[in-house]
């Protein structure tokens, strides 16, 4: 369960140092702190892991409690290099950093167990009332035929 974005516009060591403030805590947590956190990585990453824990809700059925930020990883993306008039004709370089960024969240260990206890007890009953069909030996052509 995670979310990606790519190419973001800030550098990764700024992104870092949000990043270092909210990993293991909890999803809800975690959102709390990045929304009054006055800064722009925290509104980036407050929208990656809003993202992350809507995956866990809509595609793995989690409850929105049980989840945890289980790791951050800011990678370097491409640049932007651009340049300043200097004097004498020269050019002075910009560069202009952006980041990767993947969030990953997990699932309480006891929490776990919970939904996988929920999950056999909805599957079982599914089963019993199935009927079950009783099977009869197919006469294969050849013997159909000599009969």
């Amino acid at each position: 369960m995670k979310a990606i974005a790519r190419y973001v516009r800030i550098t990764p060591k700024k992104m870092n140092l949000i990043a270092k403030m909210v990993r293991t805590m909890d999803a809800d947590e975690a959102l709390k702190i990045l929304e009054f956190t006055p800064k722009k990585g925290a509104r980036v990453l407050r929208k990656i892991v809003a993202s992350a824990v809507a995956n866990a809700e809509n595609n793995f059925k989690q409850e929105r409690a049980s989840l945890f930020i289980k790791e951050i990883v800011v990678t370097k993306a491409p640049s932007f290099k651009r340049g300043v008039p200097a004097s004498r004709g020269r050019i002075q370089p910009i560069v202009k950093r952006n980041s990767h960024v993947t969030v990953t969240i997990g699932v309480k260990e006891g929490d776990m167990k919970k939904a996988v206890k929920k999950t056999e007890a909805k599957e079982a009953p599914a089963k019993a009332a199935a009927p079950k069909k009783e099977k009869t030996p197919k006469k294969s052509a050849a013997k159909k035929a000599t009969k």
